[in-house]
């Protein structure tokens, strides 16, 4: 038998740079949890269809009404004065060259112009009260998982009185009660402002509980008792320290939260606590298409859609985040 060959020196040592040259001379590049979380979201064609949607639903909100006719524009020459409906069109919509979607009975007004212009006011709602909502449920969150004791009994008592609050009745005697011109707003703007406040303020303990867990895990993490041993504040651990750690939570929830907003808004509107007719909105659209449903379907049928696919598209966008930024996900 032959004696194995004996390797010294040099031979036997690894050469760090052929390890950093990789296959092919080229270097190994490492990757951030960023870059991963892209490569993962690339690879869901669903959660990227949803996305591409959002982006365009958001672009039609801020530059469509620029494109599109007044929503607030009569075409009564469109409009038969005895079925009080649109002479032409299928199932009698009005649909033509000049108004894709049809045109609204009895008063002729162009519905892919109110569809766009409401999209404005579903997706301003919907996005302010969600920054709303994330605010405060982060704080109160993060600072109930990481003082606990009767700071945590405190605030997770509140979140149980405010998810047991009967939000609906108290959003219709809100708007009841405040008067026009209240705040310095009046008109749509004070609507606006009000569906915002009781949207976002009143949806926080949902968030609140998804960061209070999260806190409670993150707190005896190691790397929370090493800033605590060299002396850092709590203030410092928590907007340094852990509040960095949940940005992935933060934004999945956020992203599933708005479509439930856009829905709230949207019944609101159709309960004629919405914002005031005739500035378009796809609930107050709905609520005029009840009473003449069975002869104009399509009325119904256009907002609808619109509150479909822009749910449709969040929730798509917000699982894929939330599959791609889960480190645990292979």
């Amino acid at each position: 038998m032959a004696a194995p060959l004996e390797v010294t020196g040099s031979d036997t040592e690894a050469q760090p740079e052929a390890v950093l040259a990789g296959v092919d001379g080229k270097a190994i590049q490492g990757r951030s949890l960023g870059q991963i979380a892209w490569m993962r979201l690339k690879r869901d064609k669903v959660a990227l269809a949803g996305g591409v949607i959002v982006v365009l639903l958001i672009l039609l909100a801020i530059f469509g009404p620029l494109l599109v006719q007044s929503p607030l524009a009569y075409h009564q020459n469109l409009i038969d004065p005895t079925y009080n409906r649109p002479k032409t069109g299928i199932w009698h919509t009005g649909i033509s060259a000049d108004h894709l979607l049809g045109v609204e009975p009895g008063t002729g007004r162009d519905l892919l112009s109110r569809i766009v212009h409401g999209a404005r006011i579903s997706l301003l709602v919907s996005f302010l009260a969600t920054v709303l909502s994330v605010v405060i449920g982060t704080v109160l969150g993060i600072t109930a998982g990481y003082f606990g004791g009767w700071v945590d009994m405190i605030i997770s008592r509140a979140m149980d009185a405010f998810l047991a609050f009967p939000l609906l009745l108290f959003a219709i005697a809100l708007v009841a009660v405040i008067s026009d011109g209240s705040f310095g707003l009046s008109g749509n703007g004070l609507r606006v402002w009000v569906l915002i406040f009781v949207i976002g303020f009143f949806n926080w303990p949902y968030i609140g509980r998804i960061i209070r867990g999260q806190t409670l895990s993150l707190r005896e993490r190691e790397f929370v008792d090493a800033a605590r041993s060299m002396g850092a504040r709590n203030s410092y651990i928590l907007f340094k320290e852990i509040l960095p750690n949940l940005v992935a939570p933060i934004l999945v929830y956020s992203t599933l939260l708005i479509p439930t907003n856009i829905l709230f808004e949207a019944a609101l509107s159709f309960l004629g606590v919405g914002v005031i007719p005739p500035t378009p909105s796809w609930g107050g659209m709905l609520t005029l298409a009840v009473p003449i449903y069975s002869s104009d379907p399509m009325y119904m049928i256009v907002p609808g859609v619109a509150i479909f696919i822009t749910v449709l598209a969040f929730n798509l966008l917000g699982d894929g985040l939330r599959d791609a930024l889960d480190p645990r996900a292979k």
